[in-house]
């Protein structure tokens, strides 16, 4: 689990551990996080209608450099 959510949130991943976090406490803190991630960086929420069409579990906070990274994947599409 902690090497496919690394996958999707290594810099996330990276700075937890670099923060003393240990693995167990770094994949609760990143799991729903890398699932909602995944999911936005492969087109799941491309051409949604409006706000309201969105799952309830599609949102999860996240920092500017993630947003950007998912925006960015929307610009190449």
């Amino acid at each position: 689990h902690c090497l496919a959510v690394r996958a999707v949130c290594q810099r996330e991943i990276d700075s937890d551990r670099g923060n003393g976090y240990s693995w167990k406490i770094t994949l609760l803190r990143n799991y729903w996080k890398s699932k909602v991630k995944q999911e936005w960086l492969s087109g799941k929420y491309s051409n949604i209608p409006s706000q309201f069409s969105l799952p309830e579990k599609s949102m999860y906070p996240m920092d500017v450099d993630t947003w950007g990274e998912i925006l960015e994947a929307e610009l190449e599409r």
